[in-house]
């Protein structure tokens, strides 16, 4: 199976009408200012194009892999960090994204499935560490958003002699399912809405259909542990306080405000605290 997409002619007009009609479409229905597809797509090209030249002398030696490996982690915890708005406790995200992605990675590369090469490690590596970067932004920034959201709640449990973390985790549990579910419509979906990336890319290098099954079936559930790991410790950090949004910055509470709840603010949510007590173990 061949694909043309080799530089030339071909490939550089119909890239521009792609990003043009792109841009024409959200002048169109106004979905938001015109600048950001070309300019995203500019950014695309300068990036592919440094880490083709990156890794193509990377990937022939082991140290440069992992080398290429870690900046990859760096950049997605920060990517996470600003995406939730968590300012400089964005850092403890690295926390989330690290335990599952090493685990899975170890496994892998443990038992002999994925082979300790560079031109193995570093796609299933960065495959498998992008999809924990999404499900941990979107776990930090909707439990952050809900503690904001349902402050109330927050302070009703802790005045009823709930913990600052078990008060914190009554509202941001629920959230949990939220950041994991793009994860797993993905797996019950392949094949069926999608082909995704590890499966194309096998059949594009002339592997057959059953080899490139076999790469995205490992892919898929590598990243579904990597998710849950990621997103089970970025809900404790959420909880803990270690990832906050800072005081000022755009959706952070502030309970020094001086805003002076109503009576019947206070008696809703020691309400519905009370009510999240009293449901039963694994109720819905």
């Amino acid at each position: 199976m061949n694909i043309a997409a080799a530089p030339g002619p071909g490939l550089v007009t119909l890239c521009v009408v792609l990003v043009a009609a792109s841009a024409a479409v959200y002048r169109f229905a106004q979905l938001g200012p015109v600048r950001v597809v070309p300019a995203a797509a500019t950014r695309a090209i300068l990036q592919l194009g440094m880490v083709a030249a990156v890794l193509g002398a990377a990937l022939t030696r082991l140290w440069s892999s992992f080398l290429v490996l870690a900046v990859m982690f760096a950049a997605a915890v920060h990517t996470a960090g600003r995406r939730a708005s968590a300012g400089r406790s964005g850092v403890w995200l690295a926390v989330a994204l690290a335990t599952g992605w090493i685990v899975v990675l170890a496994m892998m590369i443990g038992t002999g499935v994925v082979p300790m090469k560079g031109v193995a490690i570093v796609p299933v590596g960065g495959i498998v560490l992008g999809g924990a970067m999404t499900a941990t932004s979107l776990a930090a920034r909707r439990a952050l958003d809900v503690v904001r959201d349902r402050f109330g709640e927050v302070e009703a449990a802790l005045s009823v002699g709930l913990s600052e973390r078990d008060a914190r985790l009554e509202v941001i549990r629920p959230t949990a399912a939220d950041a994991l579910l793009p994860g797993v419509d993905q797996t019950r979906t392949v094949g069926l809405v999608t082909l995704p990336g590890a499966f194309v890319g096998v059949l594009v290098a002339s592997g057959s259909a059953v080899q490139a099954a076999a790469v995205q079936v490992l892919v898929l559930f590598g990243l579904l542990l990597t998710q849950s790991c990621a997103v089970a410790i970025t809900v404790e950090l959420v909880a803990r306080g270690r990832v906050h949004r800072d005081r000022g910055s755009p959706g952070a509470p502030d309970p020094r405000s001086g805003r002076r709840r109503s009576s019947r603010e206070v008696s809703t949510a020691r309400a519905v605290t009370r009510g999240i007590r009293r449901r039963p173990a694994g109720g819905d």
